[in-house]
């Protein structure tokens, strides 16, 4: 029953901002990374951005110095910064959370867990 819940969504223009957030639920969490990946129309799923358990960042190259992603203290929510916007960043944004359900008792290793997406429009 692991839900991850994402918003922020919407249509932007071109050298917009916007800003894009992800709460996982339903679980007790040993989290080992929390990020966002994104899919445009015609291509395959691309990396934007992911923090590690210790803190550190890693982005996709088509987004660094433009996109920052940051957590609350709780450890269980995820954001996404997007500044600079262009036509090319549009494509649905995926939250995805690699953890260990500690209320799964059945659960042991790290599994993947995936939101819905939401998509992000850049267009005048």
């Amino acid at each position: 029953q692991v839900q991850l819940v994402e918003s922020g969504g919407g249509l932007v223009q071109p050298g917009g901002s916007l800003r894009l957030s992800c709460t996982a639920s339903g679980g007790i969490f040993s989290i080992n990374t929390m990020g966002w990946y994104r899919q445009a129309p015609g291509k395959q799923r691309e990396l934007v951005a992911i923090l590690k358990g210790g803190g550190s960042a890693n982005y996709g190259d088509s987004v660094k110095g433009r996109f920052t992603i940051s957590k609350d203290n709780a450890k269980t929510t995820v954001y996404l910064e997007m500044n600079s916007l262009k036509p090319e960043d549009t494509a649905v944004y995926y939250c995805n959370l690699n953890a260990v359900d500690h209320s799964d008792p059945d659960t042991a290793a790290p599994m993947d867990y995936w939101g819905k997406g939401t998509l992000v429009t850049v267009s005048s």
